[in-house]
């Protein structure tokens, strides 16, 4: 019998504040809920404050069947807070409050060895913008098999200088097409096309994996030196927050069970659309519903 994949989030855990609701998010926090949902034993390293919404960000998680053990109390800072912005399309911009507690993870013992018994070990940048969590969180980066770098860029909360770094010690890259334009002009490509700046990017880390997502467009996936491409899927867009974490979260989980790379990518391009057309970042999306979405054609020949 084979062992249980096991993936560690590192990171941010908060509340999105939309104009008329509060919702529970951040990127690690949504790729983690994903994961968990594909049957990937999942657990996120992270900080809460001594507070109500910590409170129901611990229940939420472990409702998710996430393992909360390395999740930090901080009697100072509060639990973090997002202010969300939607613009008419559904594109969101974030006023990220600081400090809160997710900025001062500090390392224990028991989160090197999560990391160490990881099959995946996943963090964003924007957990960096403060120098205790970046701190431990590049302690615990040795530690890891396999390194999955998600930028989720959140200006002004990052530096040429810090994408560099993390770029440096991860096997798996995650950008959007913006991230990608961005982050290869800053190491100094000068090509226009998206291919060439994620082959670009390719050589400048050391990075075997890569994958841009491009929205409503799909994305585009180096695996073993060989692009996967996905068109996208047409859906009515509520809100576009946690589709791209979503997306993350589901192509590793199928990444990590065995699938091939273009069926795993569909899956994943899939779910973010499934994600976008609903409100939230972690609604309920079964792989019913995911083939479904797929393949109506032969759901209903069934």
């Amino acid at each position: 019998m084979s062992k249980n994949i096991k993936a560690v989030c590192f990171g941010e855990i908060l509340y999105d504040v939309f104009p008329d609701m509060e919702r529970i998010g951040g990127a690690p926090l949504n790729v983690a809920s994903r994961l968990s949902s594909f049957r990937i034993d999942t657990e996120m390293i992270s900080k809460v404050g001594v507070d109500e919404k910590g409170d129901e960000l611990l229940k939420y998680l472990n409702s998710q069947n996430i393992e909360t053990g390395n999740i930090l109390k901080d009697k100072q800072r509060s639990t973090g807070v997002v202010n969300v912005k939607l613009s008419a399309s559904g594109s969101a911009t974030y006023n990220i409050a600081y400090p809160s507690a997710w900025d001062k993870i500090e390392l224990t013992d028991t989160m090197v060895n999560s990391v160490r018994n990881s099959d995946a070990f996943i963090f964003g940048s924007l957990v960096c913008r403060d120098e205790v969590s970046r701190n431990t969180l590049f302690k615990l980066i040795p530690k890891a098999k396999f390194r999955v770098l998600d930028f989720n860029l959140r200006p002004p909360h990052y530096s040429k200088e810090l994408l560099l770094e993390l770029m440096q010690h991860a096997d798996f890259l995650k950008f959007n097409d913006d991230e990608l334009f961005e982050i290869a002009e800053l190491l100094g490509s000068e090509y226009n096309s998206l291919e060439q700046n994620l082959l670009f990017i390719a050589v400048k880390s050391n990075a075997k994996q890569i994958c841009v997502t491009k929205g409503r467009h799909g994305a585009v996936f180096l695996h073993d030196k060989k692009l996967y491409y996905n068109s996208g899927y047409k859906v009515k867009v509520k809100d576009t927050v946690g589709a791209g974490d979503s997306f993350l979260g589901t192509l590793l989980a199928k990444l990590l069970q065995g699938e091939e790379p273009q069926q795993a990518l569909d899956k994943a391009c899939a779910m973010g659309a499934l994600v976008a057309a609903k409100e939230g970042a972690n609604p309920e999306i079964s792989e019913t519903l995911l083939n479904t979405f797929m393949n109506p054609m032969r759901a209903a020949k069934k």
